[in-house]
Formats: structure tokens, C-alpha cells, sequence
């Protein structure tokens, strides 16, 4: 059985790099040990943990046991460092108030999880050496170490935490949906080499996961109502669905000239003459129809949703009750 372990410091939101970590440890792992390494609590921000907790459930990744918090950890690793002393190949294991530097609570936990593979970015890589040294100066074999690369930004430097899309956070907070985020980073694998970050490519996975996602939890994930969700599924991301949907909902009042009204009536023949809700293909059948007779679509919608702009027109016709749109037709004329 492979045992891993992801072991985020509680700073906050995930970057999408300890994200790529997260997911390639899950895929990897037949069981994994969720373990917060707090050992430094000048770095540790209040509410980190529950972000880290909140960002990985986010995603849909999970974990066998943990939370496992180095803080609580504490006498576990002096008891361990006792025969090595407060030094090790002049590494401090033991800070002067008596708690464990990272490298130290690290081996040890791996040590008691029976953790077989360590996987994590390149930029640990420096530490696997140390690591090995603690194991066999405790007499225990060390794990297998894989390391992945990093994450860079544009200018081919590691990612900034404040860069556009750069945690988890962040692309929540920008309507990405979960399961796109997922699918870039399971993409990503194990990167031999350092990759330069795809927020392009996250957006239009955003676009095919919206459009393929289930309507029930379209709705869910968007916050909007089930029957709004046809005019939400050619959205770019979780934000614009639920405007699309508010378009369609919330129509503004406008006024049309005369010059509307031959469009209007030809409209309103054709979906009248349609009995029921419409999907998607049947509606862009009327939509069609209607160009192929030289009517103005930009009218149409205008009609229905006072916006010249918004989810495509199909999308419109398909979210709206056919009583509702000729209501809303027979307001314009």
C-alpha cells in the first residue's frame, strides 16, 4: 500500500502549487495523512488551518486521517531527538524553548504515519539528503522521494501568491468551478520539470465544465434557479452564470420603435406556433428561422431581456416559460 501525506504550513489559501501537491499525492496514494506542519508559529495565520480544510474539500480532495498537527506533536519529537542532541549534522532539530524545527517533526511523522512515499515540489528537494540522514541515524528507512516542479509565472519565477489566480481563493472567488481547478492540476500530473501557470487553460475548462455540468448542480454551484440554468451553460465561469441567469430573471424595461415591430411579429408567430419549453436545439431552430427571414435578432433580445447583451439568444428562448416570452413580446409590441 503507497501511504503519503500532504503537510501544508497554515498560511492561508492554498497556492495553486501546494494545490498540484495535494491532488498528485491523492492520485498517487492509496491511503493519505492530511498533516499541518504549524512548527513555525511565526509564519501560521489565524484561520489558515480552516482555510487549507475549507480549499481541499473545495476541490474534492480527501484525506484518511488528519487533521495531524505538528504543534500537539511536540513532545513525540524531543522524546525522538534525545539520542541525537538539539544538533544534527549541523541542522537544529530543537529550537532554544524546546520545540521542533521542521526537519526534524517531518521525519518523525513520516516515521510514525509508516509514510512509504514523500511526495512534494522541487523546492524541497535540497531537504530529501538531510532527510535521509535522520532516518538512518534513527534507524528507520527512509521513504521514497518524489519530487515534482514548481509552478512559475510569467516572468519564470515561482508563482506570487498575489498574482491573478494564484489560490485556491482566488479562483473560487473568480467563479472557476471546482472540478475545472481539479482537472487542470490532475493534468499537471507530476511535472518533471517546472511548468509556467495556464490561468488560459483554467478558464476554458471553466467553459466545458459549465457547459456539461449537471443542472441540479449547476444551479447549486451558481446559486441560481434550476429553470434559469439553460441560459446560464454558455457562461464562462460560476460569476457570469449567475448574471446570465439574473439577465433572463430581472428583465430591464426599454422602449422599441416602430422599426422593431415587423422582427416582433414574426418572432412571436414562431414560438408561439412552438407549444411547451423549448431546449436548447429547438430554440436555436426558431432563432434560425428567424434570421433566415431577415429578422433582427439584436430586437428579439432586447424584447426579452431589455440588455443588448448576455447569454446567447437559443439560451434565452430555452430558460424562458414560452408564456412568459409571449408576455414579454406582446409588452414590447
Amino acid at each position: 500500500m503507497k501511504r503519503v501525506r500532504f503537510a501544508p504550513s497554515p498560511t492561508g489559501s492554498l497556492h495553486v502549487g501546494n494545490a498540484l501537491s495535494a491532488v498528485a499525492n491523492r492520485s498517487f496514494g492509496d491511503w493519505m495523512l492530511l498533516r499541518i506542519d504549524d512548527t513555525d508559529a511565526a509564519r501560521n495565520v489565524p484561520g489558515g488551518e480552516d482555510a487549507i480544510l475549507g480549499d481541499l474539500e473545495w476541490l474534492g480532495v480527501t484525506w484518511d486521517e488528519g487533521p495531524v498537527r505538528q504543534s500537539e506533536r511536540q513532545e513525540r519529537y524531543r522524546e525522538a531527538a534525545t539520542p541525537l542532541g538539539d544538533r544534527f549534522e549541523g541542522i537544529t532539530l530543537l529550537r532554544e524553548d524546546g520545540s521542533a524545527t521542521y526537519q526534524l517533526a517531518t521525519v518523525v511523522d513520516d516515521i510514525d504515519f509508516g509514510i512509504t512515499h514523500v511526495i512534494r515540489g522541487n523546492d524541497h528537494r535540497p531537504n530529501e539528503a538531510v532527510h535521509r540522514n535522520l532516518h538512518e541515524a534513527l534507524g528507520t528507512t527512509p521513504p521514497e522521494y518524489l519530487h515534482h516542479g514548481l509552478i512559475l509565472g510569467e516572468d519564470g519565477k515561482k508563482l506570487s501568491k498575489r498574482a491573478p489566480g494564484a489560490t485556491v481563493a482566488a479562483l473560487r472567488e473568480a467563479g472557476i468551478p471546482a472540478a475545472a481547478v481539479h482537472a487542470y492540476l490532475a493534468e499537471l500530473g507530476m511535472p518533471s520539470h517546472d511548468v509556467h501557470y495556464d490561468l488560459a487553460r483554467i478558464r476554458r475548462l471553466s467553459v466545458e465544465t459549465i457547459e456539461k455540468m449537471p443542472a441540479d448542480r449547476l444551479a447549486r454551484e451558481a446559486g441560481i434557479p434550476i429553470e434559469l440554468v439553460p441560459a446560464a451553460q454558455g457562461a464562462r465561469d460560476l460569476v457570469e452564470a449567475g448574471e446570465y441567469a439574473r439577465t433572463v430573471a430581472e428583465p430591464e424595461p426599454v422602449t422599441l420603435g416602430e422599426e422593431a415591430r415587423p422582427t416582433l411579429e414574426r418572432f412571436r408567430e414562431l414560438r408561439a406556433g412552438a407549444n411547451g419549453d423549448l431546449d436548447r436545439d429547438a430554440a436555436r431552430a426558431i432563432v434560425r428561422e428567424l434570421k433566415a427571414v431577415g429578422g433582427d435578432l439584436k430586437t428579439v433580445r432586447l424584447a426579452l431581456t431589455g440588455r443588448e447583451r448576455g447569454p446567447e439568444l437559443a439560451a434565452v428562448l430555452a430558460a424562458l416559460p414560452r408564456e412568459e416570452t409571449l408576455r414579454r413580446l406582446d409588452a414590447a409590441l
